[in-house]
């Protein structure tokens, strides 16, 4: 098997950890690592896997780092700047971007622009700035491959039958997240651990918050439409708790195709790497007898409300998607700080979307204007 050269934006996350096992396992080449703090780890990953590059995002941090790895090979990068240089260099393969939130975007675009395919579990890439990344995409033909499970379930699905038209329908199941079946009266007093607390995925602090609150979902299917081609509408959330079901596709002779597999990322990672080819892992068999029936319900969409905003974000179009995700970056940061309850989450990005006329058109630097509007939103409304 040809020995790929890959780079890792956000290597010390749950993704980014869970990649180098998957690199570890297939024999590929790390050619460079990024992280934000976690020194510690990314100094143990930079000495094992022996990387061009480590980039740290934390000016301190990248310091610390510097000084760590002075007996090594490895050149030590700071912040945006070598963000953009590691997903950028030309002996990348591939660049697998597992960072979290909207800095994802600059070294999206980065290894577009450079010619390389993108791995993407950075899901606020498309969802802000979607018109600018497919677009790209497309001007340099680049493969724009997706790990999140859902996305990799209908990128698989649709193996079978590429052709646009035949596909009707995308349905994004989601596991209903630690509140499933609760009602809003029964949210008022939810903590940060307890919305940390996910039944099936182990995941970063922000993303499990996402997933509590339906946010997640909701920017699932926005990324969703600009992936595969297909409006809003033409988009069903199911509720499945197994998480056993990660995605399925309706084509338009009523045919449905579902991917089916354990609750496990690496196979979404691994998929992602090995494109087209498959390989053997190290997952678990999924046992359909041993899991005995599978279920399935409508979301809630007045007790999770960020879903909802969502497709109205969606409907919309432009920076909207924008707004919306990035007010909830500030909101959930500052649920996460105790200084807001978790209900005022979904509260704060519904006024923080539409508070404003949002470009249906834009450019880069719209993008960081309309996040930073809605940001400066949620803090004026929190009195900060």
């Amino acid at each position: 098997m040809y020995q790929k050269r890959i780079t890792i934006l956000g290597s010390t996350g749950s993704i980014g950890t869970q990649a180098l096992q998957v690199i570890r396992r297939l024999g590929y080449k790390l050619e460079a690592l990024s992280a934000n703090v976690s020194t510690d780890l990314a100094e143990k990953q930079a000495r094992e896997f022996s990387p061009r590059f480590a980039v740290m995002m934390e000016p301190s941090a990248a310091a610390d780092l510097k000084i760590r790895l002075a007996d090594t090979n490895t050149q030590v990068l700071c912040g945006m700047e070598g963000l953009c240089q590691i997903a950028s260099l030309p002996e990348n393969d591939l660049v697998l971007n597992s960072v979290v939130g909207m800095i994802g975007l600059r070294p999206t675009l980065a290894a577009i622009e450079a010619g390389t395919d993108v791995a993407l579990a950075n899901k606020e890439t498309l969802v802000a700035g979607g018109q600018l990344v497919m677009a790209a995409a497309r001007r340099k033909k680049v493969k724009i491959l997706p790990v999140d499970s859902e996305h990799s379930a209908i990128f698989q699905c649709l193996q079978g039958n590429s052709k646009k038209d035949a596909l009707h329908k995308i349905i994004l199941t989601a596991s209903g997240g630690p509140f499933f079946g609760k009602k809003r009266e029964e949210l008022e007093q939810v903590t940060v651990d307890q919305a940390l607390r996910h039944p099936n995925w182990v995941m970063g602090a922000k993303l499990t918050i996402d997933s509590s609150t339906l946010m997640n979902k909701g920017l699932e299917m926005i990324e969703a439409s600009w992936l595969f081609q297909k409006p809003i509408d033409s988009i069903e959330v199911v509720v499945h708790r197994e998480s056993v079901i990660h995605s399925m596709i309706e084509y338009v002779d009523g045919s449905c195709i579902a991917q089916l597999g354990t609750p496990d990322m690496q196979i979404p990672i691994q998929y992602a790497m090995t494109y087209p080819d498959r390989v053997p892992s190290q997952v678990k068999p999924l046992s359909l007898i041993d899991y005995g029936k599978l279920t399935f319900y409508p979301p809630d969409l007045r007790t999770f409300s960020c879903l909802r905003t969502c497709m109205d974000a969606a409907r919309m179009g432009g920076l909207y998607p924008c707004a919306a995700n990035a007010a909830n970056e500030e909101a959930v940061a500052l649920f996460r700080e105790r200084k807001i309850r978790f209900l005022q989450i979904g509260e704060l990005v519904e006024k923080a979307a539409f508070f404003q006329r949002m470009p249906l058109r834009y450019t880069l630097e719209d993008v960081f204007w309309a996040e930073e509007e809605a940001r400066r939103f949620v803090r004026v409304q929190c009195g900060l």
